[in-house]
């Protein structure tokens, strides 16, 4: 049976983050919750794996008590059981701290792993940091920004887009791989699914006491990467009305903004003659 291993993450569902100054941290029991939606990517892959190969999925989700409600869902688009890593000593975990716990849980619970898969970045931080971090803390190799796997026997074939050349890549099991969203598009949750997910919840809670984790060790307090500040960019308009004649329009518009325009155009222009 082919053991594969989904990390997925609950972030919040709003368009500015909630945010706690004095910590450096976001105050996710402020805003509804949602998977992110590259996890669901890498569930997708998962999920599809496990079809052709008899396999059996666990999601790991680290978060609030809240989080477990993003388990269901996982359960309800086909994965075998979840454990959600919940603890007030994990709150504010940065990156590295996540991977170490991520990567403790996964060999108390499911130590004859083939196969972690994650999604290639968070909407509420986009590092892309945990997956290959994990990949490090498990000893395993890994492989970053994904599109398409194929299982042979126990060699896993990845293809990638890297500088807009396709890369085919080996990679020996057990490993880790982290799901673009390009390919895996994930499938649509039925009410039955999620309904049968709750009336038969098979989620596991663990505490930082069942991880046997460092008994002092506070996550906010012992992560070596803080966050200084959050804040959304400043945005300027202006309106302004160009009179003339045509030609004289067009020049004067090059002239103040071609080097804008030429930026997203991905042309210089003062190489191109414009009218």
């Amino acid at each position: 049976m082919l053991n594969l291993i989904v990390c997925i993450k609950q972030v919040p569902i709003v368009s500015e983050l909630p945010w706690d100054s004095k910590t450096g941290t976001l105050r996710r029991e402020l805003a509804e919750g949602m998977v992110n939606p590259s996890c669901k990517h890498a569930l997708e892959a998962a999920i599809r794996l496990s079809d052709q190969h008899n396999g059996k999925i666990t999601v790991f989700s680290m978060g609030p008590p809240m989080a477990e409600e993003a388990l269901y869902e996982a359960v309800a688009m086909g994965a075998n059981r979840g454990v959600l890593l919940t603890d007030k000593r994990m709150a504010g975990a940065d990156t590295h701290i996540t991977s170490l716990i991520l990567a403790r849980a996964i060999k108390k619970k499911c130590p004859d792993f083939d196969l972690v898969l994650c999604g290639d970045q968070t909407s509420d931080s986009e590092t892309a940091q945990v997956g290959p971090q994990l990949a490090e803390e498990l000893g395993i190799p890994g492989v970053a920004n994904v599109e398409k796997l194929d299982l042979s026997t126990h060699t896993l074939c990845l293809e990638r887009q890297t500088d807009n050349f396709l890369e085919i890549l080996e990679m020996d099991l057990p490993g880790l791989v982290t799901i673009s969203p390009h390919y895996y598009v994930p499938r649509h949750v039925s009410l039955g699914g999620v309904q049968q997910a709750f009336d038969y919840p098979n989620v596991d809670i663990l505490g930082a006491d069942d991880l046997e984790l460092d008994p002092g060790l506070v996550a906010l307090k012992h992560s070596p990467t803080k966050i200084i500040r959050v804040y959304s960019p400043a945005t300027e308009k202006e309106n302004i009305v160009l009179k003339g004649a045509v030609k004289r329009i067009v020049n004067e518009l090059f002239d103040r903004f071609g080097d804008r325009i030429g930026g997203a155009m991905g042309k210089d222009l003062k190489t191109h003659d414009h009218p």
